[in-house]
């Protein structure tokens, strides 16, 4: 770990905290305790970032500085909350395309769906803060920068996420493998948010419940799927294309 990556102590991360630094990660030492780990704990709850209790080895291995007992994890990218990002999107006068993450973990499949959201005109990438690793030096390289062309934001509950969305008129359709409905079926030129699913499970049942539509890439002969980041390749052009057409 790089230590210009580390925010070390508790001051210093609530300084970065409250200047808009982005953060990907909280490793607080179980027993801690002062006033200002109150102020840290609100402050991780309010930007949706991972805190987690661990033993003085855990914040020994990162550093061998004075940490009393914080240790975090600078972020490379700068996240943005859901609600603002779709007001940028409003303000600016664009209709909402957004890609949302359920279970993706390889950041460089996170880093590929990004680098095809930008090029299709995606505005924004939505991640969940727990279950993703932290979006390292790797998962730039594999978005060719397109991170840092990208809304992203995390948030610490899919569903509610959902509602947020559907809140701002925004329509959500998940890609599924067994779906009837076929990708170039779906109105993608309307605002809409598309979830894409782990490799293995697929989209998770609330989400797809909460859904309001459905549909799936057609493939020749019985080879089993596309790897998510060419499913969400295919997908964006297809809303690109609609887009473009609709737009004259």
């Amino acid at each position: 770990m790089k230590k210009s990556s580390l925010i070390i102590g508790r001051q210093p991360l609530i300084e970065a905290l409250e200047n808009g630094r982005g953060v990907d990660k909280i490793f607080m030492y179980k027993n801690i305790n002062g006033d200002n780990v109150q102020v840290i704990r609100q402050l991780a709850r309010a930007h949706n970032i991972p805190l987690q209790m661990v033993p003085a080895e855990k914040l020994n291995s990162f550093t061998r500085a004075n940490h009393q007992g914080v240790v975090a994890i600078a972020a490379l990218v700068q996240y943005t909350d859901l609600q603002q990002v779709i007001d940028h999107v409003a303000g600016e006068g664009k209709s909402p395309l957004f890609v949302m993450l359920d279970g993706v973990t390889d950041v460089r499949n996170i880093g590929a769906i990004a680098r095809s959201a930008v090029c299709c005109g995606a505005q924004a990438l939505i991640i969940r803060d727990k279950g993703v690793r932290a979006l390292n030096e790797e998962t730039m390289k594999s978005s060719a920068g397109a991170l840092e062309q990208i809304y992203i934001s995390r948030v610490n509950s899919l569903a509610q996420a959902v509602d947020t969305l559907h809140l701002n008129g925004i329509k959500v359709f998940t890609a599924e493998m067994n779906a009837p409905a076929k990708v170039f079926s779906i109105g993608f030129e309307e605002p809409c948010c598309i979830i894409m699913g782990n490799e293995e499970k697929g989209v998770q049942h609330f989400l797809s419940k909460a859904a309001d539509g459905h549909f799936s890439i057609p493939i020749a002969g019985d080879f089993d799927s596309f790897n998510v980041s060419v499913a969400a390749g295919i997908i964006l052009y297809e809303a690109m294309k609609q887009r473009i057409a609709a737009n004259g």
